[in-house]
């Protein structure tokens, strides 16, 4: 079913030029994990989550913060940045498991040298810097890196509700499943994502953030078996030829990311074996990246957010708010138009 469009032509977004969002735009969509629809729904959906108070402020600047939600991985490749790769991910079985861990970075600063942490990533511990620093955002009053951070780190909470984010075993490499990342995390919800629900709960007030961020990235990484055994066991009864879409040479096809292209058949039925997997970690993420908005929001002491916009923007954003809060009663979105990478 495709979401109704509502009328959102007074809305507020940064200002830029078309020629350089275009650029920005073009760039994020070969370089985004989750894949654009994924990210940008996420960050999306996060602000319906919000309570009043926060929402309006947040829902006036909508479309940035929903555009904005790939510039990390614009800044890992495009730019190089050679300190923005290790925040994407982390190698939980290279930290001798959720056991062994140091929680803060503290206690990892003094157990792994900076290559070690470097190769084998930092996720959880940037998701609860961000949230320090949107904290400090909050409490000055600074919009624009409010803004920014809460865009960014909505990204990175959603790298790490995709298992393989927090495994070793990052794309199939180590069980000879190599191209099993980009399939989750991207073909599935291009083909399903317009079927899933975004009806989420209202956001809450974490009482130990980084207790639950650990917790995330555990409940993540308990998925990584289950993910990669599906996989497995859907191929063995599943005829080799009819696994991949076929190009009329006999190849198999790849998208324009050079990316396997999973045949329709095969993609429903593990997708059906995942038993909504992905469509529950994207209602996961929602959630998770509304708690950190709000608990910054509320440890800065809740600053009241209401002159840093027009008064006029936001009487009028206040209307399509209310319209887009009375879709998403029924778990949809309105129609974002996120190109599709398969």
């Amino acid at each position: 079913m495709t979401a109704p469009v509502l009328n959102k032509k007074k809305r507020y977004m940064k200002p830029r030029s078309v020629a350089a969002f275009i650029l920005l735009l073009s760039l994020t969509l070969f370089f985004a994990s989750w894949g654009v629809f994924g990210h940008e729904k996420i960050n999306h959906t996060a602000v319906l989550a919000l309570p009043e108070g926060i929402q309006l402020f947040f829902y006036n600047h909508i479309d940035f913060i929903t555009q904005e939600s790939t510039v990390p991985d614009l800044r890992k490749y495009t730019l190089n940045d050679e300190h923005e790769r290790p925040r994407h991910f982390i190698h939980l079985e290279s930290y001798g498991g959720i056991k062994e861990v140091p929680q803060n970075l503290v206690d990892l600063n003094k157990k792994y040298d900076q290559e070690f942490v470097s190769h084998h990533g930092i996720l959880p511990w940037h998701i609860c810097r961000l949230t320090d620093m949107l904290t400090r955002a909050f409490r000055e009053k600074r919009k624009t890196e409010i803004l920014f951070l809460a865009a960014d780190l909505g990204h990175y909470v959603a790298d790490a509700h995709m298992p393989l984010h927090t495994s070793l075993n990052h794309d199939g490499e180590l069980t000879g499943q190599r191209g099993i990342h980009s399939f989750w995390e991207a073909q599935l919800p291009d083909l399903f994502g317009k079927e899933y629900t975004f009806k989420v709960r209202e956001a809450k007030y974490m009482n130990a953030i980084e207790k639950e961020v650990w917790t995330m990235i555990y409940s993540s990484h308990q998925l990584v078996d289950t993910l990669l055994i599906a996989d497995k066991n859907l191929k063995k009864n599943f005829p080799e030829g009819n696994i991949y879409l076929k190009e009329s040479n006999g190849n198999i096809a790849k998208n324009k990311f050079n990316k396997p292209i999973h045949s329709a058949a095969y993609s429903k039925m593990y997708h059906d074996a995942l038993n909504h997997m992905v469509e529950n970690q994207m209602q996961k993420a929602i959630s998770f990246t509304a708690d950190l908005w709000l608990t910054a929001w509320i440890n800065a002491g809740k600053p009241d957010l209401t002159d840093l916009d027009p008064s006029d923007l936001s009487r009028r954003n206040a209307v399509l708010l209310g319209e887009e809060l009375q879709l998403l009663k029924s778990g949809k979105l309105l129609e974002l138009k996120s190109e599709r990478e398969f």
